[in-house]
């Protein structure tokens, strides 16, 4: 059937709004900071013959892309197998097993199938970040684990809701693993809401155009997809560009690991090539492979952003050399970190090894950290259990026409740090600041964007701290002869003294006491081209509002300050000196 140019697009806009409002009735009736102002979940279309993505919402973390469509795929299999249970209308699946195309294990996924005349057309499912899934410490970032067991509750695919029933016995198994259990009710009734938000939109735009009609667009719209790709992936030069990205530690063992990658355009289609990086690691460092395919495929939609997002776009993409790697955890290993820091490295490995290739499309390395920084206690005053998660920004990477942006969201979606208001109304802490990182963009033609620069106090009651962060031992990577971002700096002052976790900013369990303050100030991007060709009245001007020191201009651009103007003559002198 062949479907005109405008109807196709309308049909295109219509899959991609029913995903948008999906994503907004989640994020407006969950309970959790974490869902409703940082916006940690996504939603989204899945083929109900593979599980491949059909449409996302805008609003929704791109890494999720690529592993939603990865579980939807192992629960239709898992039901023509006979491993889990057969589907009726209504029914929801729950599961947040990593190794089942999932993240880590706090990543919780919805997954409900759609009907039409008695037969499943397509599945609707959702990601949501629950603040805590169990676990050896609070919000389920354990720096120290040594196996998934350590890091929280793993749920293979079961039926939460049944026939549109909460299934109230395995609901309260579930509650009695967690941490605040009793807050989970509201972040379960909003993300099965979303969904049955995403059916009753569905049944509308196949109303208006037919089930026929609309089925036919998105194998169409997949077709276009991977089309799309391949053409924009022609700008890429035929040939190996390599590159490296680090990950500090894996929390446990004080080494670094790393990514090594070799991109390879041969004709149409490019491969990433993983082999050589680290074996797997006994932290919680380590990737599933559902999380290292949707890293290598969301930062191609940073470098293509023109591709619709469909699974037709990652045909043309193929990783390979995974196998043996951190890059592909095995049961047991932990795996808290791989989504929000080690997904990123993966990242920023790929932007490194085009950014020569592509000059005017790919940027430095962004800041490459979700800055996952977990508080869990009693707060005496509100007679309450608490736990506390907070993400946060950082600098992106400069690029060919511009600065990097400061305090950006992650590399791997749009989340952002909940409102210190909202913070301070509903956890017993008081933010002393919450500023840009001042000076720590890294040097270049284009400066890189700075980090966030806060402090937070515990007001009452006892808490321990736990952070799972990368990038404090090196920064996010320059290109084209950029400087390096600064690092990631953690501190946590307990009665005065100052402590920096042993492996920089991976460590769980601090004890915190009233007035006791955690510090962090996360890194700024790399800075892209040659710094010495900035432009000095730029550099005045950063100068002028206090991002860098006049010392630092000198230092880094080669461009000396008299009465906070530039001496062009001597800077001049200097550069060439």
């Amino acid at each position: 059937m062949s479907i005109d140019p405008i109807t196709l697009s309308v049909i295109q806009a219509g899959l991609q709004q029913v995903c948008d409002e999906m994503d907004l009735t989640f994020s407006r009736a969950a309970f959790s900071p974490v869902i409703a102002e940082a916006n940690d979940r996504s939603d989204g279309i899945y083929s109900a013959t593979d599980g491949a993505l059909i449409a996302q919402g805008n609003m929704g973390l791109p890494v999720f892309v690529g592993t939603m469509q990865y579980s939807t795929r192992v629960l239709i299999e898992g039901i023509a197998e006979g491993l889990v249970a057969a589907p009726k209308p209504g029914d929801i699946y729950i599961v947040n097993d990593p190794y089942l195309g999932g993240t880590h294990l706090m990543d919780v996924r919805f997954a409900m199938p759609y009907y039409r005349d008695g037969e499943i057309f397509c599945w609707l499912s959702n990601t949501g970040h629950w603040p805590d899934t169990g676990g050896a410490v609070p919000g389920g970032f354990s720096a120290s684990a040594t196996s998934v067991e350590q890091e929280g509750l793993r749920l293979p695919p079961v039926r939460l809701f049944k026939e549109g029933e909460l299934d109230w016995e395995i609901y309260r198994i579930i509650c009695s693993n967690i941490r605040v259990a009793d807050q989970r009710i509201g972040d379960v009734q909003a993300q099965a809401a979303a969904l049955k938000v995403g059916a009753a939109r569905l049944d509308e735009l196949l109303g208006r155009y037919g089930d026929s009609t609309v089925a036919d667009a998105i194998t169409e719209l997949r077709g276009r997809a991977a089309q799309q790709m391949r053409t924009y992936l022609e700008e890429i030069p035929e040939g190996t560009h390599r590159a490296s990205a680090w990950i500090d530690s894996d929390g446990v063992v004080d080494e670094p690991l790393e990514i090594r990658l070799a991109v390879t355009r041969d004709g149409t289609d490019v491969t990433f090539d993983l082999a050589g990086s680290s074996a797997p690691c006994m932290g919680p460092m380590n990737s599933v492979l559902a999380t290292t395919l949707s890293s290598v495929y969301l930062a191609m939609r940073h470098i293509f952003p023109e591709v619709p997002i469909s699974a037709g776009a990652f045909e043309p993409l193929h990783v390979t050399g995974y196998e043996g790697t951190f890059l592909d955890a095995q049961y047991p290993r932990p795996v808290s970190g791989c989504a929000a820091e080690v997904s990123q490295r993966i990242a920023e490995a790929v932007f490194a090894a085009l950014a020569p290739a592509l000059p005017d499309r790919v940027t430095a390395a962004p800041a490459g950290s979700s800055g996952n920084f977990a508080l869990g206690g009693h707060d005496p005053e509100k007679k309450r259990d608490f736990v506390m998660y907070q993400i946060s920004g950082g600098g992106y990477g400069g690029n060919a026409d511009h600065d990097g942006l400061s305090n950006g969201c992650s590399t791997i979606g749009i989340s952002k740090a909940p409102p210190v208001e909202i913070m301070e109304a509903q956890f017993p802490v008081l933010y002393h600041h919450y500023a840009l990182h001042e000076g720590s963009g890294g040097a270049g033609l284009h400066r890189g964007g700075f980090g966030l620069d806060y402090a937070v106090e515990l007001r009452r009651g006892q808490a321990t701290a736990s952070f799972v962060m990368d990038h404090g031992r090196t920064g996010p990577q320059g290109a084209l002869g950029g400087a390096d971002g600064t690092v990631n700096k953690v501190r946590v002052i307990r009665g005065g003294e100052v402590h920096v976790p042993p492996h920089l900013s991976k460590e769980q369990d601090i004890p915190l006491s009233p007035g006791d303050i955690v510090h962090v100030r996360t890194p700024g991007g790399g800075g892209y081209g040659d710094p010495l060709q900035r432009d000095p009245e730029a550099v005045a001007e950063d100068v002028r509002l206090g991002r860098y020191t006049e010392a630092a201009a000198r230092e880094a651009f080669g461009v000396v300050l008299a009465g906070g103007q530039p001496d062009l003559a001597a800077s001049k002198a200097l550069r060439a000196g």
